[in-house]
């Protein structure tokens, strides 16, 4: 596995780039590797093969789409090992969860959409009208750095499922992973031209890819500032956008919930990834009466969390991915601290002396009006709120300008479910059900525009064109 790359995947040949950017360990702080730095007409020439193989792949017989996915599928799990490795190594997250939810799933995404492409309805007779669901063309697919691979399968896939060609920008801090996707891509005997990889900045490939004439939709994820100027920058040329954004999401515990469950797997959303999780639950609230209780659990849960090695078996969390991500989430604790946080535990304190590590971290005592109750902090760092009623919880639930994800607990199912009912997110969790991948993902208000993953995901590649006869 070479991580020492200057080259960029472009119409189906691998050409090399005028410059070059090195690729850190979150963990070690040294250089691992490096990525092409592309320019302006590198990605002007990847639009342009993208353009030219949109034609034939649009008219492919779904199910070939699905047999060269399926092909793809074989090839990205013959590099499962070399895929943990460098994900483990550009990202710093810990092994286990490298594999469970960087890797592996990613490829089950790939699998999806093979599948999706093979039983979606393309074409329904709706009374005297045909509906026709044709693939968008020519996709900018941005990936942010802390889910690369993840990030990458949940547009692409779905994307070459619908028809659609793709061009792929990935994060400038996390493009190792893309760069074995590609070769897998190769390897799989997708057509040249039907994914094409520019590395580089998003002020040169990411904004000429918005902007692009030829590129009929941009799905990206990152931060819901960078997602205005994305939105606003495709606006002129009326180009549709997919946008997975920022999160804050609360964890809702009624009393009839079993509260040490609930409670530690609120503890653990909050710190997957290193907190580094759009989507996790990083505001948790309780029973004013059960407030206490639920600090002593969270604290205890949350100091037994391993931080370490990455690449150790045992580590539950490893560093945040930069110097400026670590200085940023540090900043946001001291505020709170200053503004009367309670720390149950963790808190700014750097736990050694080597990489961007931040402790697992408990707040309480804040308003959920504060900051570091309604502004993505993307570090390890979940805040607790006590509520006198459901109707407050719930209030406090909704009171944010963000809108992806949530989760109720309760002895109830039918309870669950109807404060589920009432929360202004795009998913919500009961009792700790499990991810389903098939299920559409996005964001209200700032979160975002559009979904992913599974048949919805499918559909944001597609027009729709009524035929009447």
């Amino acid at each position: 596995m070479n991580t020492y790359r200057n080259d960029a995947l472009i119409g189906g040949t691998w050409r090399s780039a005028p410059a070059t950017v090195d690729v850190e360990n979150p963990a070690t702080e040294v250089s691992i590797g490096t990525a092409a730095a592309c320019d302006e007409a590198m990605a002007h020439a990847a639009v342009a093969a993208a353009r030219k193989a949109a034609r034939d792949w649009g008219l492919m017989p779904p199910s070939e789409r699905a047999a060269l996915l399926d092909a793809l599928v074989q090839e990205l799990r013959h590099r499962r090992d070399d895929l943990v490795s460098v994900t483990v190594a550009e990202v710093g997250v810990s092994v286990v969860n490298a594999r469970a939810w960087h890797v592996d799933l990613a490829i089950d995404l790939i699998a999806s959409a093979a599948g999706n492409a093979r039983t979606y309805r393309f074409e329904e007779a709706v009374g005297n009208s045909l509906l026709i669901r044709k693939p968008v063309g020519v996709v900018s697919c941005i990936t942010p750095w802390n889910y690369p691979l993840y990030q990458l399968a949940a547009k692409v896939g779905p994307a070459l499922a619908a028809g659609c060609t793709v061009v792929l920008k990935p994060a400038e801090l996390t493009p190792l992973s893309a760069y074995l996707f590609a070769e897998a891509t190769v390897a799989a005997g997708l057509p040249e031209g039907v994914f094409n990889l520019v590395p580089g900045s998003g002020k040169v490939v990411g904004a000429t890819l918005v902007a692009h004439p030829d590129v009929d939709l941009v799905s990206f994820t990152g931060s819901t500032m960078v997602g205005r100027q994305v939105g606003a920058a495709a606006s002129a040329n009326l180009k549709r956008v997919c946008l997975e954004l920022g999160g804050k999401s609360s964890s809702l515990v009624c009393a009839d919930a079993d509260l040490a469950e609930a409670v530690r797997a609120s503890v653990d959303s909050a710190m997957l990834n290193s907190g580094q999780t759009c989507s996790a639950w990083t505001r948790l609230l309780v029973p004013a009466d059960l407030y206490e209780d639920a600090l002593v659990i969270a604290g205890d849960h949350a100091r037994s969390l391993v931080l370490g090695d990455p690449r150790s078996e045992d580590t539950d969390l490893g560093p945040l991915i930069s110097a400026k991500q670590r200085a940023d989430v540090v900043t946001v604790i001291e505020g709170a601290i200053a503004r009367g946080a309670r720390v149950v535990a963790g808190g700014p304190e750097r736990p050694g002396a080597l990489g961007h590590f931040v402790s697992p971290t408990i707040l309480a005592d804040l308003d959920p009006s504060d900051p570091a109750s309604q502004s993505e902090i993307f570090g390890p760092v979940l805040v607790v709120h006590p509520y006198a009623t459901e109707s407050e919880a719930i209030d406090i639930a909704n009171g944010t300008p963000y809108g992806l994800s949530g989760a109720v607990w309760s002895g109830s199912a039918d309870r669950a479910l109807a404060i589920a009912r009432l929360l202004d997110t795009g998913q919500v969790d009961l009792n700790g059900a499990a991810f389903n991948p098939e299920a559409p993902f996005g964001g209200w208000k700032d979160s975002g525009l559009g979904r992913e993953l599974g048949v919805a995901g499918l559909e944001e590649y597609t027009e729709l064109t009524s035929v009447q006869r």
